[in-house]
């Protein structure tokens, strides 16, 4: 499956704009490829509680889920001006999660690999090479 770069760009951008940010006026939108060629997307919501606040991926990942689910393929994330964000920590871990250690994340220069925004992840495969899940 190609990627189509400009297209998850201009969908990250698109959704950026509703995002609820008042607290720290930095709005992100992210979108992202399911592997059947599906474009999900999401954007922050923030709450005065600031620690209850939603990062993009965590709309995104929901809105995967909800549609019906599925592996993410690449994803791009970008602030108010359209420039590529790097996932927080947080979200590193969601998104390998519903990606996998190959997921694309385009970065500043370029796509990246999770496994190389998330070296020595932990992950369902750590899990059941330790015999601990189903």
């Amino acid at each position: 499956m190609g990627i189509d770069w400009e297209a998850l760009h201009t969908a990250a951008t698109s959704i950026m704009r509703n995002a609820y940010a008042p607290y720290s006026q930095f709005p992100v939108g992210v979108a992202g490829l399911v592997d059947d060629g599906r474009i999900v997307t999401g954007c922050n919501v923030e709450n005065a509680s600031y620690g209850l606040g939603l990062c993009a991926e965590c709309g995104m990942v929901s809105s995967l889920a909800a549609s019906g689910g599925g592996r993410l393929v690449a994803v791009y994330c970008v602030d108010a001006e359209g420039t590529a964000l790097a996932p927080c920590g947080r979200c590193r871990q969601l998104l390998l999660e519903h990606g996998g250690r190959d997921l694309l994340v385009m970065g500043a220069e370029g796509p990246v690999t999770m496994a190389e925004l998330l070296p020595w992840a932990f992950d369902a495969q750590e899990l059941h090479e330790r015999g601990t899940a189903s």
